[in-house]
């Protein structure tokens, strides 16, 4: 025999919300998270979508791949656009910067380093493989004024706007009578 869910006005829930019952077994809605602490899948479910999405994204860099991701910052000012990409174990003459019309693209490669004979890992966690970034930038750039350098495993690019993107400062004059 199949057992109802009703939901009935509960007297004696000072809050007027309903008492839900299930053949013998009767709660007030929040018994359980009171119980708890929290309703007690909420828990479950933010760890398993925690535990996706790092799935997902590492799918996304290149889990599977010989490849990785450079992390990146892009920052902005009056008078340029600058960009930071983490770039440890990679030399300079390794990295190529491009940029086209309103597209910066930064690639590179970092060199797999040869396994020692007689040594046993019991964790590689570090990647090798190429890699590529191509960033949309917010404005117009000087392209032949664009300056990079490589220091302590951090590429910074150096952008200078274009001049007819910078923003001018206009003093506002009382109107002449």
């Amino acid at each position: 025999m199949a057992t109802t869910m009703t939901k009935e006005k509960s007297k004696s829930a000072p809050t007027g919300q309903p008492e839900v019952k299930t053949g013998a077994l009767s709660r007030k809605p929040g018994d359980l998270a009171s119980f708890f602490g929290r309703a007690p899948f909420w828990s479950l479910r933010d760890e398993m979508d925690h535990l996706l999405t790092r799935f997902s994204d590492d799918w996304n860099s290149g889990w599977l791949t010989q490849g990785f991701e450079a992390s990146l910052d892009l920052s902005e000012t009056n008078d340029k656009i600058e960009v930071h990409l983490d770039v440890p174990g990679i030399k300079p003459e390794e990295i190529d910067v491009e940029v086209s019309g309103n597209q910066l693209r930064i690639t590179g490669e970092r060199k797999e380093e040869q396994e020692e004979k007689g040594k046993t890992f019991h964790r590689v966690e570090r990647r090798s493989g190429s890699f590529t970034r191509t960033v949309t930038l917010p404005c117009d750039v000087k392209e032949d004024a664009i300056e990079a350098c490589c220091d302590n495993g951090v590429l910074t690019i150096s952008l200078p706007k274009a001049e007819a993107v910078k923003s001018h400062k206009v003093t506002v004059k009382p109107k002449a009578k």
